[in-house]
């Protein structure tokens, strides 16, 4: 009778956790910073206000000098700790890399029904709580910095106006130019704070794999990947 007991506790406390998870939000920081050559990504997850953390930084992303290849270097973090919890990776992103990527992701598309639906109701319960995007662009003569910063003005506001088709905007964006008319300089950082709950994640997937279609996709595998250690940066 007491192990019937324990066993309804255990399955009470299973669905309480279930459901927490499921109607949790999951926040997700996203901090880019560009200088000149010099690229920095850092994404940040975070549920239950910060009490589990998951890190993610991206130091270097730049044009290997010896192939017509990107190098990009980066770490992952569990969590505030700076001790055992971070790993370090160097990856090499050549052209084949990108293709066979890219047609994975074609394969995946024309195996699934109506994803674009599905897609664009879950992207409609994404927040976006912060958006900001400020550049300072320069080249070195007023008239091309001129027509640069118009052409920036342009993108930046079909970024906004993307934003506010797919997501749900909670704030108006924060936009500005910094033209420089003495010197060449292209300077640009963007914060992005999006939440959406975890449970309309795994509802979207759910119907993702209903609606799958034409068995196992046939992926491609990347023949020119080198298995030999990729060079540190």
């Amino acid at each position: 009778m007491k192990n019937l007991v324990w066993l309804y506790i255990a399955l009470i406390a299973i669905i309480l956790l279930f459901l927490l998870i499921i109607f949790s939000k999951l926040t997700i920081l996203l901090n880019y910073f560009h200088h000149n050559d010099n690229d920095e990504l850092k994404i940040e997850f975070r549920i239950w206000f910060g009490l589990i953390k998951y890190k993610m930084n991206i130091p270097l992303i730049k044009i290997d000098d010896d192939s017509p290849s990107i190098v990009v270097k980066g770490n992952s973090q569990m969590g505030d700790s700076h001790d055992n919890d971070s790993s370090m990776n160097v990856e090499q992103i050549t052209k084949e890399t990108i293709m066979t990527k890219l047609t994975n992701a074609k394969e995946i598309l024309d195996h699934v029904l109506s994803m674009n639906v599905i897609v664009s109701k879950f992207l409609k319960r994404i927040v976006i709580k912060t958006f900001e995007w400020h550049s300072l662009v320069g080249a070195g003569d007023a008239a091309h910095t001129g027509l640069i910063t118009g052409a920036l003005w342009m993108i930046k506001g079909n970024v906004v106006g993307m934003l506010s088709n797919f997501f749900r905007l909670k704030e108006m964006p924060v936009l500005s130019v910094t033209p420089h008319f003495q010197l060449a300089v292209i300077q640009t950082r963007i914060t992005c704070i999006f939440q959406f709950r975890i449970g309309h994640a795994i509802l979207a997937g759910l119907k993702l794999i209903k609606f799958w279609k034409g068995g196992r996709p046939n992926f491609k595998v990347n023949t020119a990947y080198s298995k030999e250690k990729t060079k540190t940066v």
